[in-house]
C-alpha cells in the first residue's frame, strides 16, 4: 500500500491500529491512516465497508474496541468531555442532509455554533455569519427558511455553518450526494476553494466517483473494514487491486457460499 503522503507536512489526524466492533462483529479491522496540514483527503468504499464508522470515530462520536485516533494532536478517547468540546470548536462538520434546523432561518443556522461556543455580540456574529455566506455564494438569503432552498443551497449553508468559526479541519459527509451534475461539480469547486483559501484539512466522505477525483488530494480506499490502498488519484485509478477495480467500474462481486458456514449462521443460537 503506497501512501504518497506530503511528510513534510503536519498530521492533523492520525489513525493507528483502529478497530471496532458492533456487539460480535468487526466492522474495522486495524485501521492505520494519517491525514495532513492543508490535504483534501477522500474516503470512499462501498456500502457496509466502514466509512461512517470511520467518520463516527473521527468525529469521537464512537469508542472503539482498541486502538488510537489522534485529532489535532489529541487523543479524542484519553481526553475528557471538555476538552472533547473545546477540540470539536476547532473542527466543522457538514453533514449528508444538511442538518439545518427547520425552525431557524439560515442565517440563524449558521450563527449557531458561534451562540454555542463564544461570547460574541449578536451583530459580530451576524457579521462572521454573512462573510462565510460570501464564501458559498449565499450572500443575502441569510433570512429564508430551509425549506425554501434548494438541495445545493442547503449543501453550502451547511458548509458555511461549518466553517463558521474558522476551523483547522472539516469533515464532509457525502456532499455532492442526491445533487445534479452540475451542482455536484459547483459543491467540489467549493470543497477545493476552502481548502486553497483558508488553508483547511479537509476529510470526505463518498461514493462519488467523480467527485473523488476532482477533489482528493489522496484517496483511502475501506472495503469490509480493512484498507485497501491510500494513494493519489492516479495511483488509485492505476491500481491492479481487483476489489478497487470493482469499485471503479462498479462491478459486482461474486459471493462463494461455505456451507458449513451458512448451516453455522442458521443455527447459532439454537
Amino acid at each position: 500500500m503506497n501512501n504518497a503522503a506530503p511528510a513534510s507536512r503536519k498530521p492533523m489526524v492520525e489513525i493507528e491500529n483502529l478497530v471496532t466492533h458492533y456487539g460480535d462483529r468487526p466492522i474495522l479491522k486495524g485501521i492505520n491512516l494519517t491525514i495532513y496540514e492543508g490535504e483534501i483527503m477522500v474516503i470512499m468504499g462501498g456500502s457496509g465497508s466502514g466509512k461512517s464508522t470511520l467518520l463516527n470515530h473521527l468525529l469521537g462520536l464512537l469508542r472503539p474496541t482498541s486502538g488510537t485516533v489522534r485529532i489535532l494532536g489529541a487523543d479524542i478517547n484519553a481526553i475528557s468531555d471538555i476538552e472533547l468540546t473545546k477540540l470539536r470548536t476547532r473542527m466543522g462538520v457538514a453533514f449528508q442532509g444538511g442538518a439545518l434546523f427547520s425552525s431557524m432561518s439560515v442565517g440563524e443556522n449558521i450563527m449557531l455554533p458561534l451562540r454555542e461556543h463564544t461570547d460574541l455580540d449578536e451583530s459580530t456574529m451576524a457579521i462572521m455569519a454573512r462573510l462565510k455566506m460570501e464564501v458559498v455564494s449565499l450572500a443575502g438569503f441569510e433570512s429564508l427558511m430551509p425549506s425554501e432552498l434548494s438541495g445545493g443551497m442547503i449543501k453550502r449553508a451547511a458548509l458555511a455553518r461549518a466553517i463558521v468559526m474558522d476551523p483547522k479541519l472539516l469533515f464532509c459527509d457525502e456532499p455532492s450526494a442526491g445533487l445534479d451534475p452540475v451542482v455536484s461539480s459547483a459543491i467540489d469547486e467549493l470543497i477545493l476553494l476552502l481548502r486553497d483559501a483558508m488553508g483547511m484539512s479537509i476529510v470526505v466522505v463518498t461514493h462519488e466517483l467523480e467527485s473523488a477525483f476532482r477533489i482528493a488530494d489522496r484517496i483511502c480506499v475501506l472495503d469490509k473494514g480493512d484498507i485497501l490502498m491510500v494513494d493519489t488519484v492516479a495511483g488509485v485509478r492505476a491500481s491492479a487491486n481487483e476489489r478497487i477495480q470493482n469499485l471503479l467500474n462498479r462491478r459486482t462481486e461474486e459471493a462463494t457460499l461455505d456451507p458449513d458456514d451458512y448451516l453455522r449462521r442458521l443455527t447459532k443460537g439454537i
